[in-house]
């Protein structure tokens, strides 16, 4: 019997068709091809959860290829815009009310949904994006992905209603969560939090007596507004996507582009589900 070829390294089970896993690798950022071989070699390659040899081939639409245990986006069909909503402009996918919603401000293809909401009359970032994965991920409570806020309100908030924020408020008979919460101005806070209740930062203002004036979202984990005019979009890098998925901590409950296990792409958003400024 003949030895198998030196240039064959796959493992047992692989289908003859597919990309070379060193090759999607390459293709979505995460290194030279030369290098993703190397990290393939070290043993920090997973493909459908199991360690990954060199001469895997794999499906990018369809196969969970990770890194380090951090989820890559090797699907070509996935997109992700990073978005300055304008207040005015509603968090949905459709409005039976005819107002501009947010999926209105990016191109109609492919069909994207806000991950997340900002009420209309907020502004700032907001993603849009068609994998449902990183959907879950950024806005189930359990992932604690930090979300900071620019905050003006009436008055000059002092040092006990800025403690009482930071500490926790009462909302429905539930306190919330250690908020980290700054003074930048006489009646500006800079505001971070990573629950998911609605109208959070709004209610939280009125309990200590200074309602909102004006509420921009600034970032959402690792990615930044700036440089986004209101209204204008930009699609997301490699890198910002996984350091998103890093940023959720416990990483992917189901498959790449599903939520929990048997979801599919985002859907329009649920009641309660992430933070609402």
């Amino acid at each position: 019997m003949t030895s198998p070829s030196p240039a064959f390294n796959g493992q047992a089970g692989d289908s003859p068709t597919g990309d070379r896993l060193q090759k999607v690798l390459a293709a979505a950022g995460i290194a030279s091809r030369r290098r993703c071989e190397e990290l393939i070699a070290e043993g920090r390659v997973q493909v459908n959860g199991v360690t990954a040899s060199l001469g895997k081939r794999v499906d990018p639409r369809s196969d969970t290829v990770s890194v380090d245990g951090v989820r890559i986006a090797t699907d070509p069909g996935l997109v992700y815009y990073a978005l300055n909503k304008p207040a005015g402009v509603v968090s949905t996918a459709a409005d039976p009310a005819g107002r501009k919603t947010v999926v209105g401000l990016v191109p109609a293809e492919p069909r994207v949904f806000p991950v997340g909401r900002l009420d209309a009359d907020s502004e700032g970032l907001l993603l849009l994006c068609n994998d449902g994965g990183l959907a879950y991920v950024l806005t189930h409570p359990s992932q604690g992905v930090d979300k900071e806020y620019l905050v003006r309100v009436h008055g000059h908030p002092k040092a006990g209603a800025i403690r009482r924020m930071r500490e926790g408020i009462d909302l429905d008979g539930r306190i919330t969560a250690p908020a980290k919460v700054a003074l930048v101005e006489a009646d500006l806070l800079k505001v971070t939090i990573h629950e998911g209740r609605n109208r959070q930062i709004r209610r939280m203002a009125d309990a200590v007596g200074h309602p909102v004036r004006q509420l921009v979202r600034t970032r959402i984990g690792p990615v930044r507004l700036a440089g986004l005019a209101p209204g204008m979009y930009r699609r997301l890098s490699q890198d910002e996507v996984r350091k998103l998925e890093r940023a959720g901590g416990a990483g992917r409950p189901g498959p790449q582009g599903a939520g929990p296990p048997g979801a599919g792409p985002p859907g329009p958003q649920q009641p309660g589900q992430d933070t609402d400024g």
